[in-house]
């Protein structure tokens, strides 16, 4: 041999060389990657939960490459064979993710590689892993916003049922935490309804932008196979509502760009903060100083040194959480601002933020709904526990801070005052209400006359706590009859 053929010899990589991450893309480095580089460059302990999605995007990949006649039936059959036995490993535990392959998907080739030869190799034909991550996490992220929608629905479904059980409790309703007007409590849950309603159809239009196929963008450039695009989006579901294929129109957005799950981190920082905003208020209405609500045991810790204490740890640690989720978003989007067309190795860092922000929002919803609407008893039929409320309590707070003034400054106007001479007539009244220690319902008809000579007996209805709920008849209203309209259209929504 001559010394020419020993060193061409030499230098050609063996079959288990290719296996390895040194030799995944190229021949071209001449030294192995130092183990450090190895740990800090890997994704594949983090990645590795979008197995499923990968084969899918493999599948539907081979599935068109066949069609196209760029790989042979043979191969493509090879291809099925050897992602189902994957498939079947990695469900039982027994597939043994490498840190060498840096990722899920070299993982995954290399393993299909073993178990098919050549067959394996010739998959990644017409890709790259630039688009195929981009479209791993695309369908990955598309399931979960399912997911995340279902729960938004149970959590509205137990505030629904919160509500309809208290239309007729009185509430203090606040501005700037001071007691302002009467509400109906029900109407108070409602409110939240409304957040979460919105909540869920933001995350439907991320869905919808979500679920637009980049794989075949190849690297950055497109790629000079005859694929059929939109043919794998059709395989993988990514169509619009007429069935029409949803497909990444410039390469180069396709795989650098991140803003869907930017967009997503959004949308879950926005139902977070209405989660925190729930919470916040759970925490003051069950402390001693409000008593409105008791929460179920199981959904509170005591105090290592204090026996008497039952603590809200499950709407306090939402409220904590809600941060963590704003933080990924500051992340995602710092993460995003500077980088050049096309794909950069920044992007790795899009997936810990995301995965958790998945994380987190789901165990969130799945325990504030089980918490506001309770456990169903199979023996009953009826849900248990969750939110108590305390009627009695929060009528009495209603009557602490002149809820029913502007009911007053209301009936003068009807008694032909301007407003704001109404409302300074009433602020004289109150005042009165404040030295005598009472309130406006129980300063005598001849005192208030003294302030107005309009005023009438008929005045005391609407200086009651329920008058003054029931007065409040108009669309959008805390008028018992209108909250139970509000159901009405809540219920068949979420039927």
């Amino acid at each position: 041999m001559s010394k020419a053929q020993a060193t061409s010899a030499d230098s050609a990589p063996s079959h288990n060389q290719l296996d390895t991450k040194a030799q995944a893309w190229s021949a071209l480095f001449s030294e192995p990657m130092s183990d450090l580089v190895k740990r800090y460059t890997s994704s594949v302990f983090f990645d590795k939960r979008l197995w499923q999605a990968d084969i899918a995007g493999s599948l539907a990949h081979a599935e068109m490459l066949a069609a196209q006649g760029i790989i042979s039936a043979e191969d493509h059959a090879s291809i099925q064979r050897g992602m189902a036995q994957i498939t079947s490993e990695i469900e039982s535990g027994a597939f043994e993710w490498k840190l060498d392959l840096e990722d899920v998907h070299l993982n995954i080739e290399a393993r299909l590689t073993q178990l098919v030869g050549d067959a394996g190799k010739r998959l990644h034909t017409g890709r790259s892993r630039n688009d195929q991550v981009a479209t791993d996490v695309r369908l990955w992220l598309r399931g979960e916003i399912d997911l995340i929608g279902d729960l938004l629905k149970e959590l509205q479904v137990s505030l629904v049922d919160v509500a309809e059980q208290n239309v007729e409790v009185i509430l203090p309703g606040f501005t700037h935490l001071q007691v302002a007007q009467p509400v109906s409590f029900g109407h108070h849950m409602l409110a939240y309804v409304e957040m979460f309603k919105r909540d869920a159809e933001r995350m439907a239009d991320v869905r919808r932008r979500t679920n637009v196929l980049p794989l075949g963008s190849a690297a950055l450039a497109g790629t000079t196979y005859p694929l059929d695009r939109e043919r794998v989006a059709k395989t993988l579901g990514m169509v619009d509502a007429n069935g029409t294929p949803l497909v990444c129109q410039n390469s180069l957005d396709a795989v650098s760009d991140r803003d869907f799950a930017i967009e997503f981190t959004a949308a879950a920082s926005l139902c977070m903060v209405h989660v925190s905003r729930l919470s916040e208020e759970l925490i003051i209405w069950m402390s001693q100083n409000f008593g409105f609500i008791k929460i179920a045991d199981r959904f509170t810790t005591g105090s290592s040194i204090m026996p008497q204490k039952k603590n809200p740890d499950v709407p306090e640690l939402a409220r904590g959480k809600t941060g963590r989720v704003v933080g990924h978003l500051m992340g995602l989007i710092t993460l995003m601002k500077g980088q050049p067309l096309a794909y950069n190795k920044d992007n790795q860092e899009d997936k810990e933020p995301l995965f958790d922000t998945v994380d987190t929002l789901k165990d969130t919803l799945r325990i504030f709904a089980e918490m506001v609407g309770g456990q169903l008893n199979p023996a009953t039929g009826k849900k248990e526990g969750g939110i108590t409320v305390n009627a009695q309590a929060m009528e009495q707070a209603a009557l602490k801070g002149y809820a029913t003034a502007t009911d007053l400054a209301d009936y003068l106007v009807k008694k032909g005052l301007p407003f704001r001479d109404a409302h300074e007539t009433v602020a004289h009244a109150v005042k009165a209400a404040t030295t005598h220690a009472c309130d406006l319902s129980e300063l005598p008809l001849t005192v208030l006359q003294g302030f107005h000579p309009a005023i009438e007996k008929d005045v005391y209805e609407c200086l009651s706590l329920r008058g003054s709920l029931n007065a409040r008849n108009t669309l959008g209203g805390t008028a018992p009859a209108q909250v139970r309209a509000q159901l009405a259209r809540h219920c068949a929504r979420l039927a």
